[in-house]
């Protein structure tokens, strides 16, 4: 059990994690993060990944930019998508570990 100091402390961090829960709380999104928590990829292979067309997939993508989720880095025509943070990596895993099946 987290003592009163511990959780005082974390008072400084809630929107932090509110922001972060925030992200993940849209099925697009979700499944996008999840892609992008093995390799960094371009909107093509988002695209093709997910089944999310291009409207809503620039819709989510602009989201996770504004909640600096993700970083962004052009190459030509290019524009390529990888999780900023290793602790959303990390965070993607346990909720892969926790929720999703074996196989």
């Amino acid at each position: 059990m987290n003592t009163d100091l511990e959780i005082a402390s974390m008072h400084g961090s809630v929107d932090i994690v509110v922001t972060i829960l925030k992200s993940l709380a849209n099925t697009d999104r979700l499944l996008i993060l999840c892609h992008l928590a093995k390799h960094e990829l371009n909107v093509s292979q988002i695209e093709e990944m997910t089944q999310i067309n291009q409207p809503t997939l620039s819709q989510q993508l602009m989201m996770l930019r504004k909640s600096d989720v993700v970083s962004t880095r052009r190459d030509g025509k290019q524009i390529f998508y990888s999780i900023k943070d290793e602790k959303m990596v990390q965070l993607l895993n346990t909720l892969y570990d926790l929720y999703c099946p074996k196989i």
